[in-house]
């Protein structure tokens, strides 16, 4: 082991340091020396795991420093959705590409194979046989065991699927749309953002497609042409380009699939995955829609109802009704005004009172760093150390508005993936918040995204770079962060941040009005869900000529909505690319995460033992066992339904 550690290169050598940033300094030349350098080091390392040792112990050491210097060198795909200068974007998806085009070489070179096939695991601990074992398996998943020809043309699509991707991302993030509107049609906004959206010098608005526009807007505005217009504008981003740079993307997997004797894509991408199998997810779409149909139907009824009273002559709810009548619905039924309800969630105490919750949550400490010593790529961005018990175990970085060029949803993105004694585990958040007052929806997005920040950071402290952060099945990775949403609707939770300009406490009653509120639209919720899950599998499980007319299919199939005539929401519906045939992700993990939460005492919220038990079972453990096992050391039982089916009912 002393020998190993001493042949490691000083890029990778046993650092609690943060990666250094160029701050105002030349990305363009750093992005490119940091990635080709890891790059290296990764190819070096490669060839030490083929040196001929039988030891099974040196050759995984060697290959973990391998992956160690891959997935830095991985990373680099953060710069090319957040850093705002596009010479740096583009610079950080070409050495994407080099990175995934060696990434497939390694799979498919059978003299690696070789070595880890003929590895004896006796004497490995659990964790180290679990890595030669996927590590088998992916050999086997990218097809190193095919004939020539046939590792010659997986080769050819992994490189194609990596440019396509790549295309599908960039056309969303740089595609922002609009609409110019007069000032009165801003009938029903808050004070706030009228002011924040002045009439120009012809005398209209312009109200964009990013989320903070488009979330408020979509809310509270009473102009039902002018919700039509800015809906229609926000499901037709990235249209018409993305429609055949997806019929591409489907292509190339479906080959690939073909080639590597799956069924179809599902089949290969849930192999992986909890689930299993792609008929797997089809009866857990069919289950769900089963289970909420009932439900979301007496719900958009009462949405009818309450449009009627606009509108007499309606018979439907659309889409983009959707927000604005449920809104009202809450108000008038429920007592809940949102525009009361965002006063007392200003940006700033927001975000302090997430670090302070968690923080007080998982024991740990929030330090910030100064912006100048951080060395980010935009004065936007907010780092803070990560402490535990005295000790820094990670920074994390917080980019949260909008801006040109950036990427347009919410999601964490690695930086650094954790390995002890190695590296820090650095996690970035990227969202696109308003500087002002946030919605409460805003506010639970981003208590969840924080929560894959948190189980990146925990999860990075491990030996081992494969399971380090998280690094559980695909289908599991929402659960944490699904569940940390508790914790943005707790009367006493809110209580230590929620606050309006007189600096009055957020009302006790108003929180439990704003929670039976939240139970309202529990099915109208989960059959949109398999909608787009409906999307996201079938349009993987085989080919459709025109993915606007089988998406709309699928729409009037599984939502209580009906689609939106001229949208292609496909387009810009960016998981199909990350997630491909898995977004029933996000539903199959929330069943999971109400079982986690049934564990935690409503009454006392930050309760240590059991927070303590899941930090340290579940979050702390990253990939080191399978999702099912994890939730079964913490709960003491299997998963199980009950408890999504108990909340659905409420």
């Amino acid at each position: 082991m002393a020998h190993d550690t001493d042949m490691q290169p000083s890029s990778v050598r046993a650092s609690s340091d943060p990666l250094v940033l160029p701050g105002a300094g030349d990305w363009l030349t750093w992005v490119g020396e940091r990635c080709e350098g890891e790059l290296a080091e990764a190819v070096r390392q490669v060839e030490r795991v083929k040196a001929g040792s039988t030891d099974a112990g040196e050759v995984l050491r060697a290959w973990n420093r391998a992956e160690t210097a891959l997935a830095n060198a991985d990373a680099v795909a953060l710069w090319s959705e957040v850093h705002p200068d596009a010479a740096v974007r583009d610079r950080a998806d070409e050495l994407s590409q080099q990175v995934q085009k060696y990434v497939t070489e390694l799979g498919q070179d059978r003299d690696l194979f070789a070595v880890f096939a003929a590895l004896d695991a006796e004497g490995l601990d659990d964790d180290a046989r679990r890595v030669l074992d996927h590590t088998l398996r992916d050999f086997r998943r990218t097809g190193v065991d095919r004939d020539d020809a046939t590792r010659d043309r997986l080769r050819e699509l992994s490189e194609r699927s990596v440019k396509l991707s790549q295309d599908f991302g960039r056309t969303i993030r740089d595609d922002v749309r609009s609409i110019r509107i007069a000032p009165e049609r801003l009938a029903g906004l808050p004070d706030d953002y009228r002011a924040a959206h002045p009439a120009e010098d012809d005398g209209l608005v312009t109200i964009t497609t990013d989320y903070p526009d488009l979330v408020p807007f979509t809310t509270f505005g009473s102009d039902v042409e002018a919700r039509r217009e800015l809906s229609l504008a926000a499901n037709n981003v990235a249209w018409p380009a993305n429609d055949q740079v997806l019929q591409d993307l489907f292509a190339v997997r479906r080959e690939t699939a073909d080639l590597l004797g799956y069924a179809s894509w599902p089949d290969y991408d849930a192999e992986v995955k909890m689930i299993g199998s792609g008929q797997a997810i089809a009866d857990f779409i069919e289950r769900i829609s089963e289970a909420a149909t009932e439900r979301a139907g007496q719900e958009v009824a009462v949405l009818l109802e309450r449009k009627r009273a606009d509108d007499p002559d309606a018979e439907v709810v659309t889409t983009y009704d959707s927000r604005y009548y449920s809104e009202l619905v809450r108000r008038e039924q429920y007592a809940v005004d949102g525009q009361v309800v965002r006063t007392y969630f200003g940006f700033e105490q927001v975000r302090q009172g997430l670090l302070d919750v968690t923080g007080r949550l998982f024991g740990l400490e929030w330090t910030p760093v100064p912006h100048d010593e951080a060395g980010t790529w935009h004065e936007d961005v907010a780092s803070y150390d990560v402490g535990l018990d005295g000790r820094r175990i990670g920074r994390i970085h917080l980019d949260l508005h909008p801006r040109e060029g950036k990427f347009k949803h919410a999601a964490q993105f690695d930086m650094v993936k954790g390995v002890a004694g190695t590296q820090l585990a650095e996690g970035v958040l990227v969202c696109n918040f308003s500087r002002g007052l946030m919605e409460h929806d805003e506010v639970v997005t981003l208590f969840h995204e924080f929560g894959h920040l948190v189980h990146h950071v925990l999860g990075g402290q491990g030996e081992w770079l494969r399971f380090s952060g998280v690094a559980t099945e695909w289908d599991f990775v929402e659960a944490p962060s699904q569940m940390l949403e508790e914790w943005a609707w707790d009367t006493d939770v809110l209580a230590t941040f929620a606050r309006n300009a007189e600096g009055e406490t957020i009302p006790a009653e108003l929180v439990a009005a704003m929670r039976r509120a939240d139970h309202f639209g529990k099915g109208l919720y989960a059959v949109q869900q398999m909608s787009y899950a409906a999307r996201s599998y079938y349009f993987h499980a085989a080919r459709h000529d025109d993915l606007t007319s089988y998406g709309d299919e699928l729409q009037r199939r599984y939502s209580v909505f009906p689609p939106l005539e001229g949208a292609h929401m496909h387009c810009a519906f960016g998981h199909l690319d990350g997630y491909s045939s898995g977004y029933y992700t996000y539903m199959w993990s929330l069943v999971i995460a109400k079982d986690l939460f049934s564990a935690f005492d409503v009454d006392d919220m930050f309760a240590p033992d059991v927070a303590t038990a899941y930090r340290d079972k579940v979050l702390a453990r990253g990939g080191r066992a399978d999702a099912a096992d994890l939730v079964a050391d913490f709960l003491g039982r299997p998963y199980s339904f009950d408890a999504w089916a108990a909340w659905l009912a409420e």
